[in-house]
């Protein structure tokens, strides 16, 4: 059933995304930020975890789940650190996949270019 609920709810965000880009005038760039933003308002009112045990990674996967690791991480360096966590919280929780992303498309850039010049 994990598997039957990762799914459905990770679609249901496309379907939502996919909705938004067919039917309203919003850029892909501008509903990436709300997702985000989504995420955070869901995660700082408690409203996205239970999301979270329920569909996994079809809810931790989607930038959503980005938003709410964001908020989380400003929830635990505020009672750590106190009003500097409001700073370092976010970079903090989401250093990991942020720096898995430019890792990964540094790779991928560097294949291309070694593709692109082996076919040259």
């Amino acid at each position: 059933m994990e598997y039957l609920y990762a799914f459905l709810i990770g679609g249901a965000f496309c379907l939502i995304g996919q909705a938004l880009i067919d039917f309203t005038k919003l850029t892909p760039a501008r509903i990436l930020v709300a997702y985000v933003v989504a995420g955070v308002i869901l995660g700082a009112a408690g409203l996205y975890e239970p999301l979270i045990d329920l569909a996994g990674a079809g809810a931790s996967g989607p930038l959503t789940g980005f938003g709410y690791n964001l908020s989380q991480g400003v929830k635990k360096a505020i009672a750590d650190d106190g009003l500097l966590g409001i700073l370092t919280g976010g970079f903090t929780a989401a250093a990991a996949g942020i720096a898995a992303a430019l890792v990964f498309g540094a790779m991928a850039s560097v294949l291309h270019f070694l593709l692109k010049r082996a076919k040259n």
